[in-house]
């Protein structure tokens, strides 16, 4: 994955301090990983690096859009992100195998930090977990073409269906 090179910042040779980072995430960011649940967006990865003698605090400032199907009316439509992360980096010499969700433990041999794993992470969390045009979309609405189709598919369903006498009463209960 020669692409996400782009996504390594090398901090041996930063002095003490902040030090501030910018990042494009695009479409072949996503391609990068197989099993990514958005395979399109355009977003910008602002990356505030605070350096001390052993450890790094890294605040992460993530703005743009992704792609989204929607699971009502099948369409595409762009659904907006704007969120704010923080992982702190310790280093430490000896082998040490307690990395948590925030704290990630480097080698004090160690000269760059990877955050192509961590921006997907984050980005792949923020996916909701039922997508509607109408929730996160900005401004749009189902399309309703689709709507009708699928109540028209619906309502013929029910109508042709053959219930076994016993099950019948069973649907007089929804409506109570």
């Amino acid at each position: 994955m020669k692409y996400l090179r782009e996504y390594r910042i090398p901090f041996s040779g930063l002095a003490a301090g902040e030090h501030d980072f910018k990042f494009e995430i695009d479409d072949k960011f996503f391609d990068c990983f197989e099993h990514s649940l958005v395979k399109k967006g355009k977003l910008t990865a602002s990356v505030q690096l605070h350096k001390q003698e052993n450890m790094l605090i890294v605040h992460f400032d993530i703005k743009g859009s992704i792609q989204l199907t929607c699971d009502v009316c099948l369409s595409a439509f762009e659904s907006p992100l704007d969120f704010q992360e923080r992982v702190i980096v310790k280093f430490v010499q000896e082998e040490w195998d307690e990395e948590t969700e925030e704290v990630i433990i480097l080698s004090k041999t160690d000269y760059e930090l990877d955050i192509s794993t961590l921006l997907y992470e984050y980005i792949n969390v923020r996916v909701p977990y039922y997508a509607k045009c109408e929730e996160q979309g900005i401004g749009i609405t189902c399309d309703p073409e689709m709507i009708a189709r699928i109540s028209n598919i619906e309502q013929s369903s029910v109508e042709g269906e053959n219930i076994d006498p016993r099950w019948a009463t069973l649907k007089n209960i929804r409506n109570n």
